[in-house]
């Protein structure tokens, strides 16, 4: 109980500062902008923003949504994605504990975060957020070195998949962003899980999609990444029990 009480306050305050940063990398990565030495400022004026106007949430709750000088609407993704970050660590550290494997969960549920939103607007996956999935699953790598054929086995097992389908479609079936993420994300998961993974997340996109496209009247176009996302996000915090019951039937 202590334990929790000194120990998930401080893990959420870090989600959301986190996710602040986060905002940041989701409207300037796409324009190919600096994510570092550019400061925060209003879209809508430039107004450069000071410290008190930058608190995660409770800022843009303060000001109504509303630039403090222009009055301009700030949209409502700056605290959502705040707090989405905050409880996805905050579930990842309840889950995982203060671990190895929970730190690095909790960065990877970031990453996917930044990668949903940019990939479901834009169609395309950064390359350097895949960078920085497949660093993470080098650190597990490392840190895990008695199962390294786990995670060796990872890194091609879906992405060679993927890549045989982006030959034969020819580009058309699925996108090279979405091979790299495979790839990087089998690195920090394994073998086992990132297979779950690409079951769960084929799954998602065939039952949400279809529905998406009915609701909103868009076409066809498939972001394949945020479907994948969610499956290795699922597979990662509670892909073991899914694994070990499909095991106990051979």
């Amino acid at each position: 109980m202590e334990y929790a009480i000194l120990v998930y306050p401080l893990v959420f305050l870090y989600g959301i500062l986190i996710g602040s940063f986060l905002n940041v990398c989701i409207y300037r990565i796409p324009k190919h902008e600096s994510i570092v030495t550019v400061p925060s400022h209003c879209m809508s004026c430039g107004y450069g923003l000071k410290w008190y106007d930058l608190v995660p949430v409770f800022s843009w709750l303060c000001l109504r949504g509303r630039c403090r000088k222009c009055k301009a609407p700030i949209s409502v993704q700056y605290p959502l994605i705040e707090a989405a970050n905050g409880m996805l660590w905050l579930l990842i550290i309840f889950l995982r504990g203060l671990s190895v494997e929970g730190i690095l969960y909790c960065l990877l549920a970031s990453a996917l975060l930044v990668l949903s939103i940019i990939d479901f607007r834009t169609y395309e996956i950064p390359f350097g957020i895949n960078v920085f999935i497949a660093v993470l699953g080098l650190v597990r790598l490392f840190t895990d070195l008695k199962h390294w054929y786990l995670y060796v086995t990872g890194f091609f097992l879906v992405s060679g998949i993927f890549l045989l389908v982006l030959w034969v479609t020819k580009g058309r079936g699925i996108g090279g962003g979405d091979v790299k993420l495979m790839a990087a994300a089998g690195l920090l998961l394994g073998a086992p899980k990132i297979f779950l993974a690409m079951l769960i997340g084929c799954l998602i996109a065939v039952v949400v999609h279809p529905l998406r496209m009915k609701l909103s009247g868009e076409g066809h176009s498939l972001a394949f990444g945020p479907y994948l996302a969610a499956g290795i996000l699922l597979s990662a915090l509670a892909g073991e029990p899914v694994i070990v019951w499909y095991l106990s039937f051979y």
